[in-house]
Formats: structure tokens, sequence, C-alpha cells
């Protein structure tokens, strides 16, 4: 047979016969129930006109302070292929009535339109790394024909902006779901109608507006509502809410996986070793097969989050040897977990970026692991810890220990909601216990902005060998001082 023939009679594919492109004018149109200006054809969507690329179909949303329309020119200007808007405008437009409820009707469109394995994934803590994780070893198993949400698009419009982004040739599908309040998940988990549905963990996040760990259990097992029949519901087992949760899935007709260190467990940790780089070499068994991979991320949080990935790729068939391979390739992403060496005094020091979302769980997690990060001295800044409520000064103080265990020499305490653990800290009978096991008193300052945390990482000086972890809530804005950590600007270390 020669070249010719084998080209002939190659298979054919069901998706031989889907577009290229992510959207055209008509099926859009169709979708949103609106009226294309003209023909088109785009490659990407977007609501943020900064973030505009060639190609892209932006949609001009109305916020309570803020209407989309008023960038519709500049995104045109940025090579936007087409605006979706409520009211005419000049250049390639969809008109419809209104604009929100039309990237809720593409989202809806691009889901229904697809035959990919689609996974959803919450928890109080590790949804966005873990969501990051699973598409990394799907996307390694299927040659780059996985699709995800980016960032944390985890909410009313970004899941609806990510679904809509999933290009029709797409094998997996991989969504990350969050709330504030109880309803929320079970609205979006009903858009993404998920095939397997991940709950990382329940930690108190969001406890202020939720009021205890019970109904944060509850709300985030509101994913499973949105199975597909048949689905798949994959749940911690070492979470004191394992049953609380599994009730829920049973609720939804899923098939039940759980995954952790008990003895239950479906996806069982048998062991894990620290590698040389600060990861782990796990060992799990999966009930017909034992698995060993390395996993790069350092913790063990990592370790349970990977079991978590293990259980959700098997379930959608893809490819286990891929995934181990995609866990020890896996950076940690910024603002939450990422690494870097930055330039101090005499040479370079490790910055562990955690700027972007703390929690009372998280905040023990990643202590715990710098306390094993091998470091001549390490510094901790922290930011305060949001939506904790009547909770929130008992939760700060608590993390007084992980600080002393963790062998901090030096933290900086950011935000009001700090003062609890400053008073922890300042406590004689914590100070004599410190000593005791430490031989030396924790310093730390107390700060009311990011401002004075900076004057109070240059007054104490960076050195070689130093390991400086940031975390605390967005809101802190801690993220700016790691961009100039990185950068070297503004600060004189």
């Amino acid at each position: 047979m020669n070249a010719l023939s084998r080209i002939i009679e190659w298979p054919s594919e069901a998706s031989d016969d889907v577009g290229l492109a992510l959207w055209d004018s008509h099926a859009a149109a169709e979708a949103m129930q609106g009226t294309a200006s003209s023909d088109f054809q785009v490659s990407g969507a977007e609501i943020d006109s900064r973030d505009v690329v060639a190609g892209d179909l932006f949609f001009a949303l109305r916020g309570e302070s803020m209407d989309g329309h008023r960038f519709v020119e500049g995104a045109l200007a940025k090579g936007a292929a087409a605006v979706v808007v409520d009211r005419p405008v000049d250049g390639p437009h969809v008109l419809v009535a209104d604009t929100t409820r039309a990237l809720e009707a593409l989202g809806r469109a691009a889901r229904e339109r697809t035959s990919a394995k689609i996974i959803g994934v919450t928890g109080s803590v590790g949804k966005t790394g873990v969501k990051e994780a699973i598409f990394a070893a799907l996307d390694r198993g299927s040659r780059g024909q996985a699709h995800r949400s980016v960032k944390s698009y985890n909410n009313h419009v970004g899941v609806p902006l990510s679904l809509a982004r999933m290009p029709a040739r797409s094998r997996f599908g991989i969504f990350e779901m969050g709330m504030n309040h109880a309803g929320e998940i079970a609205a979006l988990t009903r858009l993404v109608r998920p095939h397997i549905a991940v709950v990382t963990t329940i930690a108190p996040a969001h406890i202020e507006m939720l009021g205890s760990e019970e109904a944060i259990a509850d709300a985030k097992g509101e994913i499973f509502q949105g199975l597909e029949p048949g689905g798949t519901a994959i749940i911690p087992a070492d979470s004191v809410h394992c049953e609380r949760l599994c009730g829920h899935a049973r609720e939804s007709g899923a098939h039940i996986v759980t995954f952790g260190r008990a003895a239950h467990a479906d996806v069982r940790l048998l062991d894990a070793l620290t590698t040389h780089g600060g990861g782990s070499l796990v060992t799990a068994d999966m009930g017909d097969r034992r698995l060993c991979y390395t996993v790069s991320a350092p913790g063990a949080h990592w370790v349970n989050n990977s079991l978590a990935v293990m259980a959700a790729v098997r379930a959608a068939g893809g490819d286990l040897g891929a995934a181990g391979l995609a866990l020890a390739e896996l950076a940690g992403l910024q603002g939450r977990g990422a690494r870097s060496e930055i330039a101090v005094a005499g040479g370079e020091a490790l910055l562990i970026d955690e700027s972007y979302n703390a929690n009372p769980a998280s905040m023990r997690a990643t202590l715990a692991q710098l306390g094993v990060t091998p470091a001549r001295r390490r510094i901790a800044v922290l930011g305060a810890m949001k939506e904790l409520g009547v909770h929130g000064p008992g939760f700060h103080a608590a993390l007084a220990r992980p600080l002393t265990d963790a062998g901090v020499d030096f933290a900086i305490l950011v935000g009001e909601e700090m003062g609890a653990l400053a008073d922890a800290l300042r406590a004689d009978e914590l100070g004599k216990s410190v000593q005791a096991s430490l031989g030396k008193r924790l310093s730390f300052a107390h700060c009311a902005s990011v401002r004075e945390a900076r004057e109070a990482l240059r007054e104490f000086g960076l050195e070689r060998g130093d390991a400086i972890l940031v975390k605390g809530s967005n809101s802190v804005g801690l993220n700016a001082l790691v961009a100039e950590l990185v950068s070297r600007e503004g600060l004189d270390l």
C-alpha cells in the first residue's frame, strides 16, 4: 500500500465533521437567541476588555457599577472578531436582550454540543490546584484535547464563560465551581452537568455566610445534583464529613469513589516518601491495582490531592501513566504555591507564593510545609483570613501553634483580624513553651497594611538561604508584595 492509499483509508472520526472555529456567527446567534450583524468566526471568548486578543468574542456585561459597553470600541480595536451587546454598535456584533443571560446560553450550548467527558471540582481547599492537575493529566494523555476553566473562573460568570470557551472537539472538560452561599453550586453544576464530581476537602472557608462546617459540606455536596445519570462522585474519605457527602451523592444516584489515607478509602494511600526536591513518591492502592508515582508539589496535602486526581482520571477513562508523569512535572501556580528564587543579600532566597487565598486548613498545611522546607531562616508573611465571621478571632489565634511548630524565625501579620494571633503570640505561657521547644522566642510584627508589612520586611532584612512564605486572603493584597520581591522593584532588602 502506497502513502496515498494510507491517507485515503485513514479511519474517520466523528470529530472530523466538527468545525475548527470555536463559534461562527450563525451558531453563536442561535444559541444566544440574538441577531448577528454579519458573518464572522471567533476563536475565543472574553469578558474583560483588557484581556481581549485577536479573534475573541467580547461580552459587554453589565455590573452593579460597570457597563461593559463602555469598552466595546477598545475590544474591537484590540482585535475582537465580534462583540455581544444589548444595543447596536459599529462593528461585528450579536445583538441580544441581556448579555449576561446570553453568556449563560452560550455556555449551555457548548455543553450541549460536546461529547467530552466532563469533570466538576469543588471543595474548601485545593480545588484550583486539583482542577489544574486533572487537566494536566488528561491533556497529556489526550495529546492536547482537554479543556479547563482558567484561573479561578468558578462563579456565576466564570463557569459559563469557561464552558463557552470549550472547543467542540474536546475530549475532556474540567470545571471548577466555588461558592459563598448555599445554592450557588447547585446552579453551577446544573449548567456544567458533570459526569464526574470531585470534592477535595471540607474546611471552615466562608463559614461566616454558612454558619458551620456541616452547612459547608451540604453546600459543596450540591455539586452532585448536576451529575449526569450514572455519574461518579469522588469524596475525601478522611473528612469527618465523608458520610454526609456520600449521602448527598447517593441522593443523586452517583457511583461513589472515596480517596485518602483511611482504611476504607477506594483509592488509598499506602506510602509517601519525601523526595530530594521536596515532593513525594506516592504508592496508592486503587483496589484492583497499585500505582507508584511522583508528585512534584511539596506537602502532605498534595499527596492527598494526587489521590483525588488519580480517581478522577480513572473515572474519566484517562491514562493513569500519563497522569503520573503530569503530577511529576506539575509546577506551582501563581498565588497558590509557586516557588521562585529571589535575589537577596549574599545570594538567593526561596519565595513561596500563597498570596491568592487563605483559610484555617490551608494556613496550617502551608505552615507545616514551610517547617520542613530546608532554610537558614524561615519568614512567614501572613495576611488575614476573610469570611470567618464570629469564628475569626479563634481561627486566627489558633495559628500560633502551627507557626511555632514550623520553626518560623520572624512572622509579619497583616490586617486587623491578625490581632488575635498577635495576642496569642504575646502570651507569656505560649512564650515559655516556645522557648522550651525551640530555645528562642518567635519574633513578629503586626501590620495594618501591605505597605507596613513591606517596611517590616525591609527592616528585618532578607539573606541568602532564607525561605519566605507569603499567604493570605486575596483581598489583603499580598500579591503586590510578591511581585515586588520577585522583581526587586521598590524593595531594598
